[in-house]
Parts: C-alpha cells; structure tokens; sequence
C-alpha cells in the first residue's frame, strides 16, 4: 500500500522568541517492508540554519535554526511512502521465529559475537527505562520461562498490557516515570512500549522503541476526518537467530501496513518527533495534527 502522510507541528508563543534551535525525526526511515516514495519539509519561518543527517540509529534527523524574532513555528512534513509489510509479519510465525527459547536466546546473546554487539546495546538502561524494578520483572516473569518460545512469552505480554492497562490521554507526560504507569495502570502508547521493553530487558532480552504513525479508520458509514490520524509508538524484541519482531501492546496486534515506522531508539527520549530550546521568556501552546491517506495503488 502507498500513503501520503502530512504532519503539522506549530508551536505558539505568548511572547516573542528571539532564537531557537531544534532536531526533528519525522521523516520516516527506509525499514524492513517500507520504502519512501517522496518527502518534504516546509518550516516557518524560514531557518537561519539547516542540516540534514542519519544519526546513531540510523534515523533521519534535521536540524534547524530559526536566528530572528517569531510568535509562531510551523513544520509541515509531507512524506509518500509504500509499506508491504505482509509477508514479514507471516515470517514471524515460522518455525525460525516461534521455536527460539529464552534459554536459547540467553544463551546466544551471552555469546561475545560480533553480530550480537548491536542488539545487546538495547539490554541496558536508557535515560527514561533504568534499573528494573522488582515489579517490572515480576511483571515479565509471569509470561517469560526458559523453556518457553520467546515470540510466545512477548505475544502474550503485548495482550496483558494491553488488558491490564488503560489508555488515558494527558495521564502521563515525557517525565512520568514508569513506576508510576505501572502502579496506576494507565498511560498512553508510548507508555505502554517502554513498559513492553523494561520487561524485555528485566528477563536479558533487547528491546527497542519505535516511533511512527498508525492510520485510524473511522466506524462503518462514516467519513474519515483529516488530521484523525496520530503519532503512534510501540516496541520490538531481538530474537537471536531470526531478528527483530514487532508488538503494538496499544491495539493488542503486530503492526501491519498501516504502521508506518518514523524511527527507533532505546527509548521515547532517542526519537521525538520535534525537540529543541528556544529563547524567549513566555509561555507556549502546541498543536500537531496528522493525516494518512491511501492512495490507489
């Protein structure tokens, strides 16, 4: 499937900021069943400087500065970008993927191989998933054994996050820790995907972060609303011998076509779609807004 993908970020300030620099992700990366077709970005006002880059992680970074006096920022991505993503989801389901134990995966990732060097950088703590707690891992423990599939164990992680946790909107922020999601049990997609990977981690397994959008289709008989569509985050466990597999704990499924993967990191904190400092001495109000559309193919 091709889609075309506009995502409008504008931040308003209540007094004027005389400098700012910032580094968007929102350019989605060339991954596994994704390719990008067309892409632009139009910011205002227009930057002083600007840079784009791949970082550490291999995602599309742009770095810009805005060196004159402004009330208002505006970045529009528009992006086309064709995703076949079906038969790697079917790959996760074969013998190569299903039949990999903890024990096995423990086993091969304890291993000093060079090919295990980038995923085990995804084992150790990150700035927002540090130091697992007992309840974390006791979390993780009713779902991972060492006999036990590792797809398996995660598949059934994903449905009780998904059961046990409810998605709130304005619950938690950037800063919220995650004992605090784990007590109240609420939260939103980017919460529930570092909860998924502080368990991954807890048992020795990598887990990554991914950032990216999901288009939303509307109940039947109804039209769909432009800008309906959102930001989306889920998680992805290393499975030694086979490679990463995707969950999204947020809709209790592994993503399909309507996934679309902007970037990944350790954490939310790796790949935000838009951060930066600013000088100004007021406050500010933020508003994004984002839309999928399939095009015939």
């Amino acid at each position: 499937m091709d889609f075309l993908i506009t995502h409008i970020t504008e931040y308003s300030y209540n007094e004027p900021v005389v400098f700012c620099h910032n580094i968007a992700t929102i350019k989605p990366r060339v991954s596994a069943g994704q390719t990008i077709l067309e892409y632009a970005i139009d910011i205002a006002p227009q930057p002083t400087q600007f840079s784009e880059r791949s970082d550490f992680f291999g995602n599309n970074i742009t770095r810009f500065s805005i060196e004159k006096e402004h009330e208002k920022l505006t970045v529009v991505s528009k992006c086309k970008i064709k995703r076949d993503y079906t038969a790697i989801k079917d790959s996760f389901f074969s013998k190569k993927c299903t039949a990999i134990t903890l024990e096995n995966a423990l086993e091969t990732l304890n291993l000093n191989a060079p090919n295990n060097f980038d995923s085990k950088q995804f084992i150790l703590d990150s700035i927002l998933i540090r130091n697992s707690k007992p309840n974390i891992k006791a979390y993780a423990l009713a779902s991972f054994k060492p006999n036990r599939s590792v797809f398996e164990a995660t598949n059934e992680l994903m449905q009780r996050i998904y059961t046990d946790f409810k998605f709130v909107s304005g619950f938690t922020s950037v800063s919220t820790p995650l004992d605090v999601v784990m007590e109240e049990k609420k939260g939103v997609c980017q919460d529930f995907a570092q909860v998924a990977i502080a368990c991954l981690r807890s048992v020795g397994l990598p887990g990554r972060y991914i950032s990216g959008y999901i288009e939303t289709l509307p109940p039947p008989g109804k039209p769909k609303l432009v800008g309906a569509d959102a930001s989306h985050a889920w998680f992805a466990v290393f499975i030694p011998g086979f490679g990463w597999v995707d969950f999204d704990p947020t809709n209790n499924k592994i993503p399909e076509n309507q996934h679309i993967v902007v970037g990944w990191g350790r954490d939310y904190y790796d790949v935000p779609p838009l951060k930066g400092v600013v000088y100004s001495s007021g406050r500010s109000s933020l508003k994004v807004s984002v839309d999928i559309k399939a095009l015939g193919n």
